[in-house]
């Protein structure tokens, strides 16, 4: 059942519509808080809706994570679980979800200070991960992320409340303006964009593979686009990109030969944990959602 309240209806009306953000994007205050941002990356952040960090991980970590991700993307008992999406008509693996679960290195990451401390910092509150997952785009055939709000997903199919979540990529490879990296619509956070279409039962089967519903129409896209343009999250393997959860966000393909790879981790505070999914007959797996939350412990 729907909850009764609902501050960003989606997949009603006939028609989208322009909802403004009732909640924060910073919680508590910037120029007081304690964390690894400083006031004019949380001015930024806040302002654009997500922050790019450089230099994030050094190759040695990132050495290490290739590797643990090359070990995943060949394990027979990680390659079929439902939990792992291959590409469209290839079979190649797309996804991984859980990796937080399957993999302790990866778990490591997730509850890293650089991480989690910043999550913490912007989100002021205990966090826990909602969901996590590794993203392959390999050479020649990837295909594409069309353009989405996590949150307006989330929200809908999930039953996340309010705003107050955000992710992390972590590039394992060199993300560059070729090879289908994260694009992004600066100060789209601002706007609760309502898509049309009521969402069927088990969409998230097809949705990982190609999404069509829970996608904004043309007209709202194109003004988004006039009045933000389109930036693209570039960055060496170690970099990170920290995106507000209702940023308007996408990938291209990747037709050229270079793979691109990232670690993807969703954080929500504790106090949005989902509840009943606000526009979807039931709630989709854990593995994209967690249902049961407890707080994230810092790495050491």
């Amino acid at each position: 059942m729907r909850p009764l309240e609902d501050p960003y209806p989606s997949r009603i009306a006939p028609s989208p519509e322009w909802l403004p953000r009732l909640d924060p994007v910073v919680y508590g205050n910037a120029e007081r808080s304690v964390g690894p941002l400083s006031p004019r990356q949380l001015a930024d952040y806040e302002r654009d809706g997500y922050l790019i960090l450089p230099e994030l991980l050094d190759g040695e970590e990132v050495a290490a994570l290739r590797a643990e991700l090359g070990r995943l993307s060949r394990e027979p008992t990680i390659t079929e679980r439902e939990s792992t999406i291959t590409e469209p008509g290839s079979g190649t693996v797309r996804t991984i979800f859980e990796i937080h679960k399957v993999s302790p290195l990866f778990d490591s990451l997730a509850r890293d200070p650089r991480l989690a401390g910043l999550v913490s910092q912007v989100l002021d509150d205990a966090i826990y991960v909602n969901q996590s997952r590794l993203n392959f785009k390999p050479g020649f055939r990837a295909k594409e992320f069309y353009w989405h709000s996590d949150f307006e997903t989330w929200h809908v199919e999930d039953g996340m409340p309010r705003m107050r979540a955000l992710s992390i990529s972590v590039a394992l490879t060199d993300n560059d303006s070729f090879n289908g990296p994260l694009m992004v619509i600066p100060g789209s956070h601002w706007w609760f964009l309502s898509c049309v279409g009521e969402t069927p039962d088990d969409h998230y089967k097809k949705s990982l593979k190609k999404q069509e519903y829970g996608v904004p129409d043309d007209e709202s896209l194109a003004r988004m686009v006039e009045a933000g343009g389109i930036a693209v999250a570039t960055g060496k393997a170690g970099s990170a990109t920290v995106f507000d959860c209702n940023l308007m966000h996408g990938s291209n393909s990747n037709i050229t030969p270079f793979p691109r790879s990232n670690a993807f981790f969703a954080y929500n505070a504790m106090s949005n944990a989902v509840v009943e999914p606000f526009g979807a007959s039931r709630p989709r797996p854990a593995f994209l959602s967690e249902r049961a939350p407890q707080p994230l412990k810092l790495a050491a």
